[in-house]
């Protein structure tokens, strides 16, 4: 039985997960919900990103991109993904790692609507990770969206969200003297039960 107590305290990982972050909104000065999203492509090369986490579920976290882009793409090929996320101020991180799937239902459609005018225009325009030749180039793809899609845009058919469902969630505290404080919560399957176990620093 691991002596997760104090700051790890929890029977669900999400949850705990939750409460860290709602910490977080009060002292990170920018993005606490910024995640640092690990992929690979097709030969098995690690690529990493800053992507910003937009909800925790109850068994899943999830976020928003281009499904053409890079990481969309290397996503769709594997699967899987983790992804890091650290508050400085906090001197905590979550480490996750698992399985992903699409989200793009009613949900995406909703968040895309949620967004400002100009980052969903902007979501129309770019071809994200695609050679660009100039920022004016960019700028005029913009220009040219926002004539032909108007004042309230729908989500693009290559724009949604992704879901993805751990088997592996570790919680950090920093610990003096470097003696840092670990709990990994550990599955087989998303349909397992969470088994918990504090790791050496």
């Amino acid at each position: 039985m691991a002596d997760n107590d104090g700051l790890f305290a929890g029977d669900n990982p999400f949850d705990i997960a939750r409460r860290w972050l709602a910490e977080a909104e009060k002292s990170e000065i920018n993005d606490p919900n910024a995640i640092a999203l690990a992929t690979v492509d097709a030969s098995g090369m690690p690529n990493a990103r800053m992507v910003l986490l937009k909800e925790i579920e109850n068994s899943a976290f999830v976020f928003y991109t281009n499904y053409e882009s890079a990481k969309g793409q290397e996503i769709a090929s594997s699967g899987t993904a983790a992804f890091v996320m650290h508050w400085k101020s906090l001197r905590r991180q979550i480490r996750v790692r698992g399985h992903v799937a699409k989200e793009e239902g009613p949900q995406a459609d909703a968040y895309f609507q949620s967004r400002s005018l100009k980052s969903r225009l902007g979501a129309w325009a770019s071809r994200q990770s695609q050679p660009l030749s100039s920022r004016s180039a960019l700028m005029a793809d913009v220009a040219k969206v926002t004539a032909q899609k108007g004042p309230n845009p729908k989500r693009p058919h290559f724009w949604g969200g992704f879901r993805l469902t751990p088997i592996e969630i570790e919680f950090w505290a920093d610990g003096a003297f470097r003696l840092h404080d670990r709990f990994v919560w550990r599955r087989a399957t998303a349909e397992e039960d969470w088994q918990v176990q504090r790791l050496c620093p």
